[in-house]
């Protein structure tokens, strides 16, 4: 049952780009009334890209909802997904370069006393309630899949050498249809939505015990922390939120600063000036994090593409399903003219040089010449006669018999008529005709 007190969020973000890779991929949000997580797939694609322009979309939804009915905050959520994905595939359109981006999404739009979840991907969203923390988000890859069909672990699809496959994202061909859900908040509840640097390196147990400690900005530094540390080779970004009584007064940090909405890992480097120096990991080493890169941000501009690009990130570990090159049918068929055009010319090339060569066989009963090749293929000849003679097979001798059977081969058609003179100098006389007695 919905609750009738009036709740609010107290929130905090952090990404990190962990010690792996060379740039974040992931993008996070977090305001008073909307969550969100993208984790942008693609490596030299820029999954950068995608996961910046998702936030840039989704990040629109961060006013009070003003609604009818719990399904028309879903649709809110739904609707701003759809249209993340159709801007992502806007960009490829324009910039062929970006082929094969994507990025999941894990967004939770809240409205004072629920949250309407949209999911896409293998982001997470949980739910701590009186310390007991449940996963609310099912992930859309192929470990998922063996893991409904029990034929692996949860511990066994950590390790597993696909588990980084996702089955379904924002942009590209594929299914994006997303999961949407509703959940009615209580005080006291914790959120966290983050990226599966996260969930991919804690375990459920430890992943609480660290979710449950202190402050949201206080819990999200030490997931990200405890992440890198377990062995997180991904970018690791996580947004935590608290619900609370209303009691009028502004939601405030641990040094008593209003909150504002708060715009982290690639969807904020990207806004940076050309030339600035990209954000490096809070965590590299085993020193104290802290949000001083979390400064209140502007609204995104619209065509976050339009910022210059970063360096590109070589990502090798993880691949969504790649959409097919829009231009792969007409590459294929080139290809295959081009190969049809170099295999007449070859076999042209090959029917002109058989054409110019010779040899002295047999055929019925006379030495004839031909022209082409000694040889046959199943069903095909590569020879024909050229020039018949009155040369009798039967009257040469045996030894010549055998080679004008097998084939005499000349060089050319001068040494091949050269050839059935010789022979025809080796064939024996006719025996003269037996004369009639008369009577």
């Amino acid at each position: 049952m919905t609750s009738t007190t009036m709740l609010r969020l107290s929130y905090a973000a952090v990404s990190d780009v962990g010690r792996v890779r060379k740039d974040n991929q992931d993008s996070g949000y977090a305001g008073p009334w909307l969550l969100a997580v993208c984790d942008g797939v693609g490596g030299a694609a820029r999954g950068d890209i995608a996961s910046s322009t998702a936030i840039s979309q989704l990040r629109r939804l961060d006013v009070a909802p003003v609604v009818e009915s719990p399904e028309d905050l879903l649709g809110l959520v739904s609707g701003a997904l759809h249209r993340a994905h159709d801007r992502i595939n806007e960009l490829v359109d324009e910039d062929a370069s970006l082929n094969g981006t994507s990025t999941t999404a894990t967004v939770a739009l809240f409205d004072g006393h629920r949250v309407a979840f949209g999911h896409v991907g293998d982001s997470r969203a949980y739910l701590l309630r009186d310390g007991e923390l449940s996963q609310l988000t099912k992930d859309h890859t192929f470990v998922q899949s063996l893991i409904d069909e029990g034929r692996i672990t949860e511990d066994e699809a950590r390790v597993h050498p696909h588990r980084n496959l996702i089955l379904r994202a924002l942009g590209g061909p594929g299914d994006t249809e997303p999961d949407l859900f509703l959940l009615d908040l209580a005080p006291g509840d914790r959120l966290l939505l983050c990226s599966d640097g996260a969930s991919g390196a804690l375990t459920d147990p430890r992943l609480a015990a660290v979710l449950g400690d202190g402050t949201p900005a206080y819990a999200a530094v030490e997931l990200v922390r405890a992440s890198i540390e377990a062995g997180s080779s991904d970018n690791v970004t996580c947004v935590v939120a608290d619900a609370v009584d209303d009691d009028g007064k502004p939601v405030v940090d641990a040094e008593g600063e209003e909150l504002s909405p708060l715009l982290v890992g690639a969807a904020a480097e990207l806004r940076r000036r050309p030339g600035r120096a990209p954000m490096t990991g809070l965590f590299r080493a085993h020193r104290t994090g802290d949000t001083g890169e979390l400064e209140p941000v502007p609204d995104l501009p619209d065509d976050v593409h339009a910022i210059p690009a970063d360096p590109i990130d070589p990502e090798q570990a993880r691949y969504a399903p790649r959409p097919p090159d829009r231009l792969l049918w007409l590459r294929r068929v080139l290809v295959t003219l081009v190969l049809l055009g170099l295999g007449w010319i070859a076999a042209a090339a090959a029917w002109s040089w058989s054409q110019h060569q010779y040899f002295v066989g047999e055929q019925d009963g006379l030495v004839v010449i031909f022209r082409g090749l000694n040889a046959d293929l199943p069903g095909v000849s590569l020879s024909e006669p050229y020039e018949t003679t009155d040369v009798a097979v039967d009257r040469l001798p045996d030894h010549l018999r055998e080679q004008v059977s097998d084939g005499m081969a000349a060089d050319d058609r001068e040494r091949a008529r050269t050839i059935v003179q010789n022979l025809a100098d080796e064939m024996s006389p006719l025996e003269p005709s037996a004369s009639r007695t008369g009577g």
